[in-house]
């Protein structure tokens, strides 16, 4: 096999669509726009999702749910297993202190989820804190800060 001789894959290459340039483009007369009207008219641009005075489809489909993305409180999520590994024991556990090594989003809330053991005393300051996260790190001896946001 040389360079020269390298060629696409049967039907992964396909030809430009060419329009305005006549019947013999394989386009008709009209380039796919149809007869006559506004929207066959160079430099038309309607409105999104138009339809020619009909109710457009995404009013006709009904709208459920509701969204809060205003106002939504975003947690980057860390289990005390991930301390063991990337702390030496009495550090101090912030948010401040994970976003350098990429455990946390610049602006993100923090919750400690109790997933792995804990053996090594940490001074854990979060937004949020779950049950069993508590409880290892009280029974590791370590020390729990609510911080507020």
């Amino acid at each position: 096999m040389r360079l020269d001789e390298l060629k696409p894959s049967p039907g992964s290459k396909h030809r430009r669509k060419i329009v305005g340039r006549g019947i013999g483009s394989g386009h008709g007369a009209q380039s796919t726009r149809g007869m006559k009207g506004q929207r066959s008219r160079a430099g038309f641009s309607g409105m999104t999702g138009f339809e020619g005075g009909q109710i457009p489809l995404i009013r006709r489909i009904p709208k459920r749910g509701f969204r809060n993305t205003a106002f939504r409180k975003s947690y980057s999520i860390i289990n005390v297993g991930d301390f063991e590994k990337r702390f030496a024991g009495q550090a101090d556990i912030s948010p401040d202190t994970m976003e350098p090594l990429g455990l946390t989003h610049k602006g993100d809330r923090l919750k400690i989820l109790g997933g792995g053991e804990l053996a090594k005393p940490f001074n854990v300051k979060a937004h949020a804190f779950s049950a069993s996260a508590q409880e290892k790190i009280k029974k590791a001896g370590g020390q729990i800060e609510l911080l507020k946001k």
